[in-house]
């Protein structure tokens, strides 16, 4: 895989995080140049979060566990973070079972519920 960036200074949205596509299988020597566009990218981005839509990796391996353990490794050190756009359920498992946690776009963050939202109780429901 190779990655040209755009002649230019990037457009960018307040609003509308970095997107980088990952496709294709990805060699160990084109991981610190990937890190530097995630580095890069942060810099240039309100928002703090670089989207990678690797929906493109084909199957996952240890290889792209890798890899997007030191992309959100070098985000976490410009200040900000990954998100993952379009990954495969087998992508999705795999970082399960090696314990890393990615935020996915379109699923929503997990964090406490609102506070004022009470569940509704029936009369004759036995208490919690």
């Amino acid at each position: 895989m190779s990655y040209r960036p755009r002649p230019g200074l990037p457009v960018v949205d307040a609003m509308t995080p970095a997107v980088l596509v990952l496709a294709g299988p990805v060699t160990p020597g084109e991981v610190t140049g990937l890190c530097a566009v995630v580095r890069a990218r942060l810099e240039g981005c309100p928002s703090r979060v670089v989207v990678c839509d690797v929906g493109g990796l084909g199957p996952p391996g240890l290889g792209t566990v890798d890899l997007l353990a030191r992309l959100q490794l070098t985000a976490r050190r410009a200040g900000g973070r990954i998100r993952l756009r379009d990954p495969d359920p087998a992508l999705h498992a795999l970082l399960d079972l090696v314990g890393l946690r990615f935020e996915v776009e379109g699923q929503p963050e997990e964090r406490e519920p609102a506070l004022g939202v009470e569940e509704a109780v029936e009369p004759g429901d036995p208490p919690p």
